[in-house]
């Protein structure tokens, strides 16, 4: 065989192989078209959202679970309703113009604080990590197995929940769960995002 020929069969192969490789990868990703940075700017682009999250609280004592629902209009409207456990359900924490309400419609309870001002230090609201993230010139992320990871630190005056990381999935661009803790790491929060929209 003339090695002209030979060499044109060996790249044609090639040139087959590098086409059959890339289909397959593309069709192994269906629904995912989107690159990294695009899912993160998707994220922090959100301006309102609602969400049913399960967080778990750890301390170096014990460890609490919660079902929340959470509601986000914009920073001077937004919402924090606990679905368990029962013995706290109903318990709704309501930040509007300036007002933090505090009630339970089980007890037919209510009390308003007037020029509340330090809902924006709540950790485990989505719209506060997104904050965080833009205004911390060392937030960074990170691609870890279907996920996107966003790495930033709050500026909240818990010494005891200064990093977070936000796990989004590359499929749905949603948020999967958040991770919020100490520099020694005992003391954490977990968040786990069973419903999430945009609005």
């Amino acid at each position: 065989m003339n090695k002209k020929i030979f060499f044109f069969i060996c790249l044609l192969i090639s040139f087959i192989s590098i086409f059959f490789i890339k289909y397959l990868i593309n069709f192994l990703n269906v629904g995912n078209n989107n690159d990294s940075q695009e899912i993160v700017n998707n994220i922090l682009n959100i301006s309102s959202y609602e969400a049913t999250i399960e967080m778990e609280v750890q301390s170096n004592k014990n460890t609490n679970k919660y079902i929340i629902k959470q509601s986000y209009i914009d920073a001077k409207n937004n919402s924090q309703e606990i679905l368990e456990p029962e013995n706290i359900r109903g318990v709704k924490i309501e930040y509007k113009d300036n007002k933090l309400t505090l009630s339970n419609s089980r007890l037919n309870l209510v009390k308003i604080f007037d020029d509340y001002k330090y809902l924006a230090e709540n950790v485990m609201d989505l719209y506060t990590f997104i904050e965080d993230y833009k205004n911390n010139a060392d937030s960074n992320y990170y691609k870890e197995n279907s996920y996107i990871v966003m790495e930033t630190k709050t500026y909240n005056r818990n010494i005891y929940l200064k990093n977070k990381k936000l796990y989004v999935n590359q499929k749905t661009n949603k948020p999967y769960k958040m991770i919020i803790n100490s520099d020694n790491k005992k003391e954490a929060i977990y968040i786990l995002y069973n419903e999430v929209s945009f609005k």
